[in-house]
């Protein structure tokens, strides 16, 4: 992290180590202004206060190692940001006005998504700013986790049982609460089956009837116009001078054909002359005929005036326009096929409900399972963490989970109760502490000051290491109130914990200095403040000269120098 006018620190640079580093200093130098800078950066509140005097904005700037595929990373580039070679960069800078401003992978981003980023990145333990494991859902989480197979193996059942239940109840309830709508849909579908199948359309029959009405109602002109026609053609018998074209054709054809032998031209047109010929006479008998077969009856004609009518009425309410009779024969395929379904309904709702009972039973054995291994596993876990704040003096403190349901008539049944349920089960999982004989177990985040809240939180994070996907852990003040043999085991612990995840502590105990992988020197210059110098990386003599000043407040006590190089020597023997 790079740190600009915040607090007590001008400009300062922290590497942390990827394993355990302590930051250590003296009181007022501006150690806590590390867990202050990595809070803003995880979206923390932008307090102006913490501007520097004289400084127009507070910057805090970080890059973020993170796993291939992990969720910090997806989150991070559906809000728009690029990811550095594995690396993401964030940035967060607040005016002395107050006004705020962050940035991820070089894209500006409301302050909130660093906030949803934070959950997956960094557990924060300290006297004020507590995130991760304070939450019951991430508690749920991690004593799922801490179980293993005897929990993940009925959970994904259980999830799968759940997800099948939430689709009928769906189904269930679009079917009952639209029940007047469908049965609405239903009734007009029949009345409009019904009027089709009185009618009884025929594919194509509208467009027949149209050219019949046509024939029909201009009988006469077609008549009249067929026989002068066949007349043009064939001659009128009733004037024997008249010329007609079949007679003209007749002429020219003989004519060409006396002399084709002499041109082989002419020929080729006599045959086509004759071609007409014969073309022209199949005309005129058609045509007689046409006029012999003409049907000019009224009443038919009023029939199929009526018919067309009945048609049109069909389409103007169940066809499109322009679609004619086949888009009311769609309509009504369509129509059978929709009523068939809606008059399924009540086998439907039989069917659903039935399938509901079933998948409630399952759930119940299935949440009945989720529900003991948990508890099994939750008694482990508090002896576990109480063994461990018998180390880190808290003697006589209890940790327990408590594993509840809430009753629910509508629910699945636990232990004989009907109980509400989940996506996860039906257990609230909360986590207690009991920090003396006598009091009452709380949740951990009531039950205990800062100090011991951090020592409670650090004997759990030791208990669930490796179960926890969270990288990174930021202690502060987990040593208060502690010294000696406690201070030594708070260090075992945090090294412990190092070696599945970055642990990060502010400290002002040697005990526990001595077990970092790096330790960071925070020193204010003769001004009161701290420069990009003033935060240093401890090695070799100078570690040891700080942590007999942190044990003796003496640099250069030959006493104090022993103990000092006593503990790195156990801390490394441990490592």
């Amino acid at each position: 992290m790079r740190i600009r006018s915040l607090g007590v620190i001008d400009d300062a640079v922290v590497e942390l180590s990827p394993g355990f580093t302590a930051v250590t200093g003296e009181t007022g130098a501006g150690k806590t202004m590390v867990v202050t800078s990595l809070g803003l950066l995880l979206g923390g509140r932008a307090d102006p206060a913490l501007v520097r005097i004289g400084a127009k904005s507070a910057v805090v700037e970080g890059r973020i190692a993170l796993r291939a595929g992990a969720t910090a990373a997806i989150r991070a580039e559906e809000a728009g940001a690029e990811l550095d070679e594995g690396a993401l960069l964030v940035s967060r800078t607040v005016s002395a006005e107050g006004r705020s401003r962050a940035f991820l992978g070089g894209r500006s981003v409301p302050v909130g998504v660093l906030a949803e980023l934070a959950d997956e990145l960094v557990a924060v333990h300290g006297q004020t700013d507590q995130q991760g494991l304070l939450r019951p859902a991430r508690q749920r989480e991690a004593l799922d986790r801490y179980a293993g197979d005897a929990v993940a193996g009925p959970l994904a059942k259980y999830a799968e049982a759940y997800r099948r239940l939430r689709a009928v109840v769906g189904d269930l309830e679009e079917l009952t609460t639209r029940a007047r709508e469908r049965a609405q849909e239903a009734d007009l579908l029949r009345f409009g089956l019904d009027e089709i199948a009185a009618v009884e359309p025929l594919a194509g029959e509208d467009t027949e009837l149209a050219a019949e009405a046509g024939r029909l109602g201009h009988a006469e002109a077609l008549a009249s116009a067929a026989a002068l026609a066949h007349a043009a053609l064939a001659g009128n018998p009733e004037d024997p001078e008249s010329v007609d074209a079949t007679t003209l054709v007749a002429g020219a054809h003989r004519a060409l054909d006396a002399v084709r032998s002499h041109d082989p031209a002419l020929a080729a047109l006599a045959e086509r002359i004759g071609e007409v010929g014969i073309l022209l006479g199949d005309v005129a008998g058609e045509l007689a005929g046409y006029a012999d077969d003409l049907d000019a009856d009224p009443l038919r004609l009023a029939a199929v005036e009526e018919r067309r009518a009945a048609l049109t009425g069909l389409t103007r309410k169940y066809g499109q326009y322009g679609d004619g009779i086949e888009a009311v024969l769609a309509w009504a395929q369509q129509g059978v096929a929709r009523l068939t379904e809606l008059d399924g309904d009540d086998d439907r709702i039989g069917e659903l409900t039935a399938e509901r009972d079933g998948l409630r039973g399952e759930l119940s054995v299935l949440a009945q399972e989720l529900t003991d291994a948990r508890t099994e596993a939750a008694a482990r876990f508090a002896d576990a963490v109480t063994a461990e704040l018998a180390s880190l003096a808290m003697p006589h403190a209890r940790v327990s989970f408590a594993v509840r349901q809430v009753e629910d008539a509508e629910g699945v049944e636990v232990d004989g109760r009907t109980v509400a349920y989940g996506p996860t089960g039906a257990d609230e999982v909360e986590l207690l502490l009991a920090p003396h004989p006598g009091a009452p177990a709380r949740p951990i985040a009531k039950g205990a000051s800062g100090g011991e809240l951090s020592r409670v939180m650090l004997a759990v994070e030791v208990v669930f290491a490796g179960t926890d996907p969270v990288p990174t852990y930021l202690f502060d003040e987990v040593d208060a109130g502690v010294g000696g043999r406690a201070a030594v085991e708070i260090g075992r612990r945090l090294a412990k914990l190092a070696k599945s995840a970055q642990v990060v502590v502010v400290t002002h105990l040697p005990q526990v200095a001595a077990f970092a992988d790096r330790q960071l020197l925070v020193e204010k210059t003769s001004d009161g403040t701290v420069t990009r110098s003033g935060v240093t990386v401890l090695e070799g003599e100078d570690r040891v000269r700080e942590l007999s000043r942190m044990l003796a407040g003496q640099e250069d006590s030959e006493t104090a120098r022993a103990h000092a190089e006593e503990l790195l020597a156990t801390a490394r023997a441990e490592g």
